[in-house]
């Protein structure tokens, strides 16, 4: 204040929050977008609908998709979001548990406000924690082999247990896992898995149960001619990326034609032309084209005449995976096609129900479909969701070689190991590595009220399996029982835990040290005083 009047630093349209009331802020977010998702938390959490502006429905206890369509605008709000999504882009999995966790962070970081501790200090004691609970999570981890299917079903199973689409969950994990498998390479020693190599393509119309592994590729499109078969088998593919046409010509060019004979030369040199391309072919004995450009009517005649099933204006894209997929190399000119550019497959045909075009059957295919099948948009979006959810935990258990139980085990275990290690830190720390600790409660006891048993019970029985040495101890939510979760064959990578354990704490460490927030508004209501700055 100067001489009775305010000194205004900030613009008009800042609105700011500072000390307490800026951590308060931060907290209560943090902890409403936890809350937002808690209950879909486990195989028997509840799932969500989301309306959007547009109308269109959502039904899904995805925890990533869910957040993904809130629209929050809270900035403490959003951080807690992109922690479900960067956890969702790194894993593909364990966006619920990541961003639960960092709600059960914020809350505890608000008890040891209240007791005085200050925020450094509390970030310190998280950060402590998080290299403890990374290290307690590495020695609890089991090897698994990329040729272990059995247990890799096991990890597909964990995670696409609890959705909409359960019903079918035993056919989807074996397709899931065949599917990851085919495509993994070794590279330098590392297995690794390409993610779009695994395609997920969706049907209306049929049942569920009809979900089925192409080994190839399905293509949006339909055959360009009537007179061509439906289905060819023993197929071999050319891929031809330009036009089977008469292209324009690069300059501008007359031709002076005086005559009918003229023109009658001319209308047959380009019909020997397009005849010619066909030819090339025929010659070169494909009996399927996947053409990424048009093909000429002419063109297109001869092509049925001969017996070969043709498709044009292929995506670009999905020229490339029937490349990896058949082993073919796409070629420029027609003229240029040898057999030795061809790629095989057992079978090629189009779909008598919709204008699709499946490839099936390819030895060896570096590309690999998914088809799922449902009798709605909403059971068919959510079994994408699922089969993707799927695809990535399997690739990151085949690439890391690394799983880890599940039903609370982990976190159990580490709540009680980090309990261990505060004692032998000592001071101030000490109580943000407990509440850090603490703070790890709250998966098994989401599990446990998502199930409908009482939490504080399962929560003592686990700490006492776990007190024991019972290191694999969970909580089995059908039967309420403490249980081996290794013998019940509950399986997560450990790559999903170690990625919710780091992002949920680097999140929560940095939202407790601000103390001041200054938002920029859009625009700010008339008559408003303009904010003044101490």
């Amino acid at each position: 204040m100067l001489a009775g009047q305010p000194i205004i630093i900030l613009k008009e349209n800042v609105e700011r929050n500072y000390g307490r009331e800026a951590q308060r802020s931060n907290i209560t977010a943090a902890k409403a977008i936890a809350g937002a998702v808690r209950t879909t938390l486990g195989p028997r959490g509840m799932d969500k609908m989301l309306v959007g502006s547009t109308g269109d429905i959502i039904i899904t206890n995805d925890g990533a998709t869910i957040l993904k369509e809130i629209g929050v605008q809270h900035p403490g709000a959003k951080m807690v979001i992109e922690v479900a999504k960067t956890q969702d882009d790194q894993v593909g999995d364990g966006t619920t548990t990541s961003v639960v966790l960092v709600g059960a962070l914020m809350e505890q970081a608000e008890t040891l406000l209240e007791q005085g501790i200050h925020p450094t200090v509390i970030s310190q004691g998280f950060r402590l924690g998080m290299e403890k609970a990374l290290e307690i999570a590495d020695s609890l981890a089991l090897k698994v082999e990329p040729s272990d299917r059995k247990t890799l079903i096991r990890i597909v199973d964990t995670a696409i247990t609890g959705k909409s689409i359960e019903a079918v969950k035993e056919k989807l994990d074996g397709i899931i896992v065949d599917a990851v498998m085919a495509v993994a390479e070794k590279a330098d020693g590392k297995m690794v898995v390409d993610e779009d190599d695994v395609m997920v393509k969706k049907q209306r119309g049929q049942s569920m149960d009809d979900a089925e592994l192409i080994r190839g590729i399905v293509i949006d499109k339909a055959r360009v001619h009537e007179g061509m078969p439906r289905k060819v088998t023993k197929a071999k593919v050319a891929l031809i990326a330009t036009p089977l046409e008469i292209t324009k010509t690069q300059v501008k060019a007359k031709i002076k034609i005086s005559s009918a004979d003229q023109v009658a030369a001319f209308n047959a040199q380009e019909q020997d032309a397009l005849k010619q391309l066909a030819d090339y072919i025929i010659e070169s004995g494909a009996n399927v084209v996947l053409c990424q450009k048009g093909i000429a009517d002419p063109v297109q005649f001869h092509l049925a005449k001969a017996g070969v099933l043709a498709v044009e204006d292929v995506p670009e894209s999905d020229m490339q995976n029937a490349s990896k997929a058949l082993s073919a190399n796409i070629i420029q000119k027609a003229e240029n096609l040898t057999s030795k550019d061809l790629g095989a497959a057992e079978t090629v045909e189009q779909d008598h129900e919709i204008d699709i075009i499946r490839i099936n059957g390819c030895k060896n295919p570096k590309a690999i479909t998914i088809l799922v099948r449902g009798s709605s948009d909403y059971l068919l979006d959510e079994l994408e969701r699922a089969v993707n959810d799927g695809k990535r935990v399997v690739m990151d258990a085949i690439e890391d070689g690394t799983y880890v139980v599940g039903g609370g085990a982990v976190e159990t275990e580490l709540l009680m190991k980090i309990k261990d290690y505060a004692a032998s830190v000592g001071g101030r720390v000490q109580l943000a590595l407990e509440a850090y600790a603490n703070a790890f409660e709250v998966i098994p006891r989401t599990l446990a009220e998502n199930s409908g048993y009482n939490p504080i019970d399962k929560l003592v029985d686990l700490k006492n399996a776990h007190a024991n040495g019972k290191k694999n101890a969970g909580l089995n939510v059908y039967t309420g029982d403490i249980v081996d979760m290794h013998k019940e064959g509950v399986f997560e990578p450990l790559r999903s835990k170690r990625q919710s354990i780091q992002s949920a704490t680097e999140t929560a460490a940095l939202l407790v040290r601000v103390d001041d927030m200054m938002i920029t508004q859009n625009k700010k209501p008339a008559g408003t005083p303009p904010t003044p700055m101490a």
